[in-house]
């Protein structure tokens, strides 16, 4: 997967790069789109997976992917005909990527978190509906070329995405993977040595050149090598707010940013909110005017949105820029912005390293200055080890300029220090029975799931989403769901600690303290306690318990209300008709709840029957399983030929169980078509919820049932008609079945007593293999998440399904 060298690829790429000079690896990673959307080669993966570590990168990432494509013209709007686009996908929390698990046939570009992306990768997607988590899963790990970018900022996330390419070569390698799965690992301080911790990922590094990670001589040219100072001073200072005094200081030796803004970086979110608001304190910034911003993790969209604009990209960063932008982490790369002062905390020298280049970025020169707190532990250096601390102390010592081309040579020349500044010791490493496991979707019996968070980071700062609501009464309505720009990422310890009475995951709320998470089994949200707050949760908190303010994020010592995010002209809330039982029977009403996004309508369906209703119209059970099967169909001819004519049968199949009484006697309503085969109906027709509608003749009601398992068990049923011995049936017990044959007289191995002859549909069933039919019975019964076991598992299936319905509403 190198780079072309063709006069012609030259020409795409001075079009794809809008005639800007690029470097020799944006040039290879252009080959992707070379490759799979001008010469239409199937034998290039369909996605390109962009995973960055936090998600300032990502916002930047996608803002680049979108403009390169669109001067193509190759990028897809988001149309159900894709006409050979590229669609582009931002995942990350508090982003909505739209409906990229819809659409597997199309090419893509992912571009999303470590915490969004990797979760997904192990079929624990964070902040994702439960049933996406396997759509996801099979499409992060087939057809994908991924890139890892910024791996030195990745932590335990760099193990993992080594384990799962190995494990995802073990499976092409046993065929058991339809469509290949590519890693890259990108960094301007690769160490080829993080990729050699495991014995498994070693043998892929072994693949690799030596001078794979570095840049060659010859190639350090350019605006970002020739001529850039970067002078380095180190100071120590007590606190964060002697270390404000300092930052004013500089930014008045400055001319007040006549030379450019300041930039201010530290370690965590707490330092950079304490410097943030000594400076808002300082009457001489106050009287010059300066703008004081603050930029970290912890905000929630609807504040965050603006930051790109307003102060986070080239145009905000001119010479008589008055600012000064105190940040954490998050601006550690991939931000286009150049300061010419830049003052940081000292951190790991990865770390320092990302930081340097947010000066004079464009070249020129620009002033570093390193603070060093001389921590003396752990935990006062937390997020990071003191012996990092000193490693990095050492470097800068030892260094009066910090320039790119200095830096090169400090590197080369100080190889014995790379050990000590580059240190990479994963504290979990995934295995493989570990992801197979995975694979169960299911709650466990107090509706927990089962925590991945040490595979994606391994320190404290493993996030729940917090959103706030007016919630009224006891508890929130079922129907309340968070949107993505009311999601506020918050350390799971910090939110524990702040909303319940102590640290231990047995701990109750607070008193006066109103918070709920979902209850998966229940389907309702249910009052949380300590065991519930773990990573990947969600958490919808009361507005009136505070814990956020607009202008510094998140603030568990604040208790003024929250402001909630507006989703629309009535907060996202519609009023819908309904049925509602009294002591006559059911009547007419209306009940008040909250919409959702389109691409969210499949997955709130996935505990009740929703998707069967329509706005309008009926449909049959054979019309609906048609237009699912061409669809699904449609799909696997080009994803997946070999699989075309299985997928068309699920599809004609999959809502046979729609023909039993308890789901056709829950349909009644005045026009009713007279026959016992319907699939669609319009809302008015239930008259009970959809979430708790299966009704027998005579109004008795059915608990429990589920069209997809009645569909199911009528494949079972046809092998029990017509082959009691199918291989599906017998697997690896026949000769155990042929014994105990023997023993009965007159046994009829074909099926049945006076069992008819299969019809055609059932001769297309009768004639799987064990393999085949085994799947088809998976695909029929997890097309709505519920298995014969009742847990919860989804299958992209469902994806034929949730298009289908969209797209014959009425019809």
């Amino acid at each position: 997967m190198s780079e072309p060298r063709t006069d012609a690829f030259g020409q795409f790429f001075t079009e794809l790069s809008g005639g800007k000079d690029r470097h020799l690896w944006q040039r290879e990673l252009a080959a992707w789109l070379w490759h799979r959307v001008r010469l239409r080669d199937g034998d290039w993966p369909r996605r390109l997976v962009w995973c960055l570590p936090m998600r300032v990168l990502a916002e930047q990432t996608e803002i680049e992917v979108r403009s390169a494509l669109h001067r193509l013209d190759v990028l897809w709007d988001g149309q159900r005909d894709h006409g050979g686009k590229v669609g582009v996908h931002l995942l990350m929390g508090g982003a909505n990527a739209g409906r990229w698990h819809l659409y597997p046939e199309c090419d893509a570009v992912l571009i999303g978190t470590q915490d969004m992306l990797l979760s997904r990768a192990l079929n624990r997607g964070y902040a994702s509906p439960r049933a996406r988590w396997p759509m996801e899963f099979g499409l992060l790990n087939q057809d994908a070329l991924w890139v890892m970018d910024e791996v030195q900022l990745m932590d335990a996330g760099l193990a993992t995405s080594g384990q799962l390419q190995v494990f995802r070569g073990e499976d092409q390698a046993a065929g058991k993977l339809l469509r290949p799965c590519f890693t890259w690992w990108m960094s301007a301080t690769l160490q080829r040595t993080w990729l050699e911790k495991s014995p498994d990922t070693a043998g892929l590094v072994g693949e690799l050149a030596r001078n794979t990670h570095c840049i060659e001589p010859g190639d350090r040219a350019g605006y970002l090598w020739d001529g850039v100072a970067k002078p380095l001073d180190i100071i120590e200072v007590a606190n964060a707010n002697a270390l404000a005094r300092h930052v004013v200081q500089r930014h008045r030796d400055g001319g007040f940013g006549t030379k450019g803004p300041t930039l201010v970086v530290l370690n965590t979110v707490r330092r950079a909110v304490d410097v943030w608001k000594a400076l808002r304190r300082d009457k001489r910034l106050e009287d010059a005017g300066t703008d004081i911003r603050l930029a970290h993790s912890r905000f929630r969209p609807a504040e965050r949105q603006a930051w790109r604009e307003e102060f986070l990209k080239r145009g905000a960063c001119g010479p008589a820029t008055n600012r000064i932008v105190v940040a954490t982490q998050v601006i550690e790369a991939g931000v286009d912005i150049s300061a010419s002062v830049l003052i940081t905390e000292l951190a790991p020298w990865p770390s320092l390293v990302q930081r340097f280049g947010r000066c004079a970025r464009w070249g020129g020169a620009g002033q570093v200055i390193v603070v060093d707190f001389k921590h003396g532990s752990d935990r006062k250096a937390a997020p990071y080890s003191v012996d990092e601390l000193d490693a990095s102390r050492d470097a800068c010592e030892a260094l009066r300029d910090v320039g790119p081309n200095n830096l090169e040579r400090f590197e080369e020349e100080h190889e014995a220090l790379l050990p000590r500044l580059y240190p990479y010791e994963p504290t979990h490493l995934l295995l493989r029975h570990e992801l197979d496991e995975l694979f169960d979707t299911s709650p466990d019996l107090s509706g927990a799931d089962v925590d991945i968070s040490r595979f994606i980071r391994s320190d404290d700062e493993r996030d729940v989403q917090v959103f706030w609501a007016e919630v009224g009464g006891d508890r929130p309505s079922s129907s309340m769901k968070p949107t993505q720009d009311e999601l506020c990422s918050v350390p799971f310890l910090e939110a524990r600690d702040w909303l319940c009475k102590s640290k231990s995951a047995s701990a109750s709320l607070k008193p006066n303290v109103r918070a709920w998470v979902w209850d998966w089994l229940s389907r309702e949200w249910r009052t949380a306690a300590g065991r519930d707050i773990h990573p990947g949760q969600t958490v919808l908190v009361e507005a009136g318990i505070g814990g956020y303010r607009c202008e510094s994020g998140w603030d568990p010592t604040s208790s003024d209300r929250v402001e909630p995010v507006r989703t629309g002209d009535d907060g996202g809330y519609v009023n819908r008709a309904c049925w509602t039982r009294d002591g006559d029977g059911w009547r007419p009403s209306t009940r008040r709840v909250r919409t959702l996004p389109p691409e969210d309508h499949a997955d709130a369906a996935e505990d009740d029957e929703s998707l069967s209703v329509t706005d309008g119209g009926w449909q049959t059970i054979a019309s609906h399983g048609l237009q699912v099967a061409a669809e699904a169909e449609r799909i696997a001819v080009e994803v997946v030929p070999s699989m075309a004519g299985l997928l068309h049968l699920a599809g004609r199949w999959h809502d046979l169980g729609k023909a039993h009484p308890a789901f056709q006697c829950s349909i009644q309503a005045d026009g009713r078509p007279e026959r016992d085969d319907i699939a669609k109906a319009p809302d008015i027709a239930w008259p009970c919820s959809v979430r708790n509608m299966y009704r027998i003749d005579g109004g008795d009601q059915r608990h429990g049932f589920r069209h997809e398992l009645a569909s199911t068990l009528g494949l079972f049923a046809v092998l029990r008609r017509h082959e009691l011995r199918h291989q599906a049936l017998l697997g690896p017990w026949s000769e155990w079945f042929d014994a105990m044959r023997e023993s009965r007289a007159g046994d009829d191995s074909r099926g049945g007593a006076g069992a008819a002859e299969p019809t055609a549909v059932e001769q297309e069933i009768l004639t799987l293999g064990a393999d085949e039919f085994d799947l088809l019975a998976y695909l029929v019964c997890a097309h709505h998440s519920q298995s014969p076991t009742g847990r919860l598992r989804r299958c992209p299936f469902t994806t034929c399904c949730s298009i289908s319905t969209a797209a014959s509403v009425g019809t």
